[in-house]
């Protein structure tokens, strides 16, 4: 039998675990800004397993003449119980090289008209 989760749901559950373990290592309180330190720190590769949709927006022309072609992904996605939209520069393998940019939304329906718009 599969179970089907939604990975915006994942994610909730791992920055949880992670602030979880955090307050252990640190104490209470410490683990909810350490984890936001974490978060910011690897706020790409963060925000790119938090996607619940993405779409290829085109290719990314590199300013820098970079050898490797990368493409533009626009996705939405939830993240510590936020929802976000955010373009992302993603490579052939599926691996998150950059973010263009990202915007936080209240609601769910905001965000995915944000995705629907790019």
């Amino acid at each position: 039998m599969g179970v089907y989760q939604n990975i915006g749901v994942a994610s909730d559950r791992v920055f949880a675990a992670l602030v979880a373990g955090l307050e252990v290592e640190f104490g209470r309180g410490a683990g909810a800004a350490l984890a936001q330190r974490f978060v910011d720190a690897e706020e790409v590769d963060f925000h790119w397993e938090a996607r619940i949709e993405e779409r290829w927006i085109g290719a990314y022309e590199s300013i820098d003449g970079e050898e490797i072609e990368l493409d533009r992904i626009a996705i939405f996605g939830r993240l510590d119980g936020a929802y976000f939209f955010a373009m992302m520069i993603v490579d052939g393998d599926g691996i998150a090289h950059g973010m263009i940019g990202r915007r936080a939304f209240e609601s769910e329906s905001q965000a995915r008209a944000a995705f629907a718009m790019a």
